[in-house]
């Protein structure tokens, strides 16, 4: 098992600072998240040569890995041109990953075009929907699964509130139809109320595809009848969660862990805080202290 910390609220840090900063607060692991000198938000990534021995050097001076590298770009984008792009992206920073030792690499469904060319309120914009978004994401799975196979990468998948599909359902059905060893399931803990109410029963029916798991705590949106948060105008189309250090929410913590020891749960932990970078430090170092609490409880044993 891997404890690793997403070092977002920490982008500010060069990458060399970057390790640093992970090592001091107690990860031997980062996820890397989008940056902007390595793999931006959607565009082509910045990794150049250089780059990668610059961050492999840094990451050998300080004793940590990378479990996971996570790009995010528009491979579901009903515009071919922007999906086309999306997965000349992808293949780079697929070669980045294993240039840069990674075999694991995170995303999401994507949310569609960029909202730039939309028109209206909605995931996938314009006249566009969710089922043009489902078959633009499939056209780019049958480019890149092929890739990522050949090289030796895994891509653990996530729902993601917003995108075109942000449910436990389909996401499982469709990475079980891909039936490739290397597409796995990220469940992000934040995510749980958008996915379903009874969590430990979604935790066992995702079971042996979970490979990946994302920890940050979060309010129940449905809650207090609808009302834990007051939107307005009322009946606003929104979407909205946190990334909260734990027990700042309503994530049973207990449940959580001891469904994923029930299923056999072996991959990476990561630490996924965003909404508190005043004290980003003291948050990683809660982080990392009370994942392993719950790693010593339901993995007696094991090294993470």
């Amino acid at each position: 098992m891997k404890i690793a910390l997403d070092p977002y609220m920490h982008r500010h840090l060069g990458l060399r600072d970057l390790c640093r900063k992970a090592a001091e607060l107690g990860y031997d692991h980062i996820e890397l998240s989008p940056r902007d000198d390595f793999l931006p938000w959607w565009v082509r990534p910045r990794a150049h040569k250089e780059r990668i021995a610059e961050f492999k050097s840094a990451l050998r001076d300080h004793g940590v890995q990378l479990a996971s590298i996570l790009p995010m770009y528009r491979w579901a984008s009903p515009h071919e041109d922007e999906r086309q792009a999306a997965v000349r992206y992808w293949k780079e920073a697929i070669q980045a990953a294993v240039e840069m030792g990674c075999d694991t690499m995170n995303s999401e469904f994507g949310r569609g075009p960029s909202p730039d060319r939309s028109h209206r309120s909605n995931c996938c914009g314009g006249m566009h929907s969710h089922e043009h978004s489902e078959a633009a994401w499939w056209r780019s799975m049958e480019e890149l699964v092929p890739v990522f196979e050949k090289e030796g990468v895994t891509l653990n998948m996530e729902p993601h509130p917003e995108d075109w599909c942000e449910t436990l359902h389909p996401a499982i059905d469709m990475l079980k139809t891909i039936g490739s060893k290397n597409v796995k399931f990220l469940y992000c803990a934040p995510h749980t109320f958008y996915f379903g109410d009874d969590m430990a029963n979604m935790i066992r029916e995702a079971g042996s595809l979970i490979a990946h798991v994302h920890v940050a705590d979060t309010y129940n949106h449905k809650a207090s009848s609808g009302l834990r948060y007051i939107i307005n105008p009322p009946g606003a189309k929104v979407t909205i969660h946190q990334h909260m250090d734990m027990y700042q929410g309503e994530i049973n913590w207990d449940v959580f862990f001891a469904s994923l020891a029930e299923v056999g749960f072996d991959g990476i932990v990561t630490a996924c805080v965003f909404g508190w970078e005043e004290r980003a430090d003291e948050s990683g170092r809660f982080m990392r202290s009370e994942i392993q609490k719950y790693v010593d409880k339901y993995w007696p044993g094991t090294i993470a």
